[in-house]
């Protein structure tokens, strides 16, 4: 990816989202921009107006961390808007990852024995580990039946971004599809910061931007985040609806993995309807559940 241009177009997408009023600056009539000038962002972060201008058409190769942090204040970005600004300046001074060695291109080797064996030991929870490129590379026994939907049947790698934006199933899977799309993105694009030169990245971007208009709008935004920790809801073929919390735990000994780990809240329906699924899948090890034949009913867990 050209840094030059990730960095002109985040830089300018951040500053359009930063009214006066937010920055405590008078506006005035007869504004051009929908957000601040480039005049305002250099006076809030204490540099000349020539070289913020000069960082916003791209040429942040050299920037110091004082000025960064100075210029992430002014557009009042959060955590991870500012670590994504810092990845693209590394970028810039050819330095591809924040803390992550380079890998290469991801090899179709099974995941390590002892990952696996961690994964199984979570029974009662859906546990998956996911890679820098969204595809799930382990999973244990619930959670392929949980994700049933994207995983399929055969030996395809699943990965959540082609089910997200290419599989129909995904909108009947995720009731909030546009939050999962949004999340999705902003979660690719926080990894397209970290390493411009991953080309399989590159190549999944393109090939969704050329097949999906949402992901293309989407992508245009420059929208960062990280997974970290919440609840999503789910429309499962067997089980119906459950509201699932979920963590997420960065895997050193294989950098740029993390492992997701999805829970229900005790003695709640949705923890009722993951034990029925969980039994199912008990019953029917390494096996995708098929609606048409199974005897699970989502009805009878409410």
């Amino acid at each position: 990816m050209d840094n030059r241009a990730e960095v002109r177009e985040y830089l300018s997408s951040r500053r359009a989202k930063i009214t006066p009023e937010q920055a405590g600056i008078v506006g005035g009539p007869n504004r051009r921009v929908p957000g601040l000038r480039r005049t305002e962002v250099a006076m809030l972060a204490g540099v000349s107006v020539e070289y913020y201008a000069k960082l916003e058409r791209g040429a942040i190769a050299g920037a110091s961390a004082s000025v960064l942090d100075g210029i992430a204040r002014a557009l009042q970005l959060d955590d991870t808007e500012r670590a994504h600004l810092f990845d693209l300046a590394r970028a810039a001074d050819g330095i591809p990852t924040s803390g992550r060695t380079r890998r290469r291109a991801a090899s179709s080797s099974p995941p390590r024995a002892s990952l696996q064996w961690a994964l199984e030991a979570l029974t009662g929870a859906v546990a998956f580990v996911r890679d820098q490129h969204q595809d799930i590379v382990a999973v244990n026994p619930l959670g392929r039946a949980f994700f049933s939907p994207l995983i399929g049947e055969g030996g395809r790698t699943p990965n959540l971004a082609r089910f997200q934006f290419l599989d129909p199933a995904s909108r009947d899977f995720y009731p909030d599809w546009d939050l999962f799309a949004e999340m999705c993105v902003a979660i690719m694009r926080a990894e397209a910061g970290r390493d411009p030169h991953d080309k399989a990245l590159q190549d999944l971007v393109g090939e969704l931007s050329t097949q999906s208009e949402t992901f293309r709008r989407l992508w245009g935004a420059h929208d960062v985040r990280t997974h970290g920790a919440g609840t999503k809801r789910y429309r499962h073929p067997i089980v119906g609806d459950v509201t699932l919390a979920y963590e997420e735990l960065a895997l050193t000994a294989e950098p740029g993995q993390v492992m997701l780990v999805y829970t229900a809240e005790p003695g709640s329906p949705s923890a009722e309807r993951l034990g029925l699924l969980a039994s199912w899948a008990a019953e029917h090890p390494a096996t995708a559940p098929d609606p048409a034949e199974t005897s699970v009913d989502a009805d009878a867990s409410r």
